[in-house]
């Protein structure tokens, strides 16, 4: 069973049937690069993928835009929904880890939040790609993202503009030409969320800390200074992965694993 379904101006997808989980996406995605893990996890459970506001079947981020309103988007589906176990990839993951100070999440899975930790700034980036949108150049905007992020950091600027041009002019790349101005609600999301990681001593969530080891560093530095942190929390690295494990250009079969594991 698959559908979509409406509160207010936040849309989700449903799949499958049993316990309920909601998966949260991240940064330049929507809820449709969510659909192979959701279908994955829809042999055992119900799946709730939300399109985060500004973005597919949900409606227009307002001005100001940042945590608090991501926070209120998910009690939403939270309260419509009755699921209480949630998943969270990315700037996805930084919402879920603050819903569980203040709502009812009983197990949380958080995927590789870009949290601000130690002398990494996640969103550094924010700047030059808020000029680049500015004149009109999307291609190059969308490559200071991937870069500044960790995405494709290896790969010279000069050589992934042009490529990143084509990609989202023609065809399916199309819609992610759609998502680069929406990195700025991410930004915002990871700014609000700024503060030592101790602020997470009080979460009762049993917690699934995942990360890949093909991932950035500083990633991994979050996770370090989460594990020690949380009180009810265990920690997995996937082999062979990066940060977009579960997307479906990823490897969401090994992601889905673990949180069949967890969740059931």
């Amino acid at each position: 069973m698959e559908g979509i379904a409406v509160r207010t101006d936040i849309g989700w997808r449903t799949f499958g049937g049993g316990p309920k989980v909601v998966l949260l996406h991240g940064g330049m995605q929507t809820s449709a690069n969510f659909t192979k893990l959701a279908r994955l996890l829809a042999t055992t459970h119900t799946v709730y993928v939300p399109d985060r506001r500004g973005r597919a079947h949900s409606g227009p981020a307002a001005p100001g835009h940042g945590l608090r309103a991501e926070l209120d988007d998910l009690r939403a589906v939270l309260d419509e929904t009755g699921a209480r176990d949630v998943f969270g990839l990315s700037s996805g993951a930084v919402i879920a880890l603050r819903a569980a100070m203040e709502m009812p999440i009983a197990r949380l899975a958080l995927y590789e939040p870009p949290l601000k930790h130690g002398d990494h700034d996640p969103v550094a980036w924010l700047p030059r790609y808020e000029k680049e949108l500015a004149r009109g150049r999307r291609a190059a905007a969308f490559v200071t993202v991937s870069k500044g992020t960790g995405e494709m950091r290896h790969v010279p600027r000069a050589a992934l503009i042009p490529l990143a041009g084509l990609v989202i002019r023609n065809g399916r790349g199309r819609e992610i030409g759609e998502l680069i101005p929406t990195m700025r609600l991410d930004a915002a999301v990871v700014e609000d969320a700024a503060g030592p990681l101790n602020l997470y001593s009080g979460v009762e969530a049993e917690t699934l800390l995942l990360g890949g080891d093909r991932s950035p560093a500083y990633l991994t530095g979050v996770l370090n200074g989460l594990e020690p942190v949380l009180p009810r929390v265990r920690r997995v690295t996937l082999t062979g992965v990066g940060h977009l494990a579960a997307d479906n250009s990823g490897r969401p079969e090994l992601v889905a694993a673990e949180l069949r594991r967890f969740f059931g």
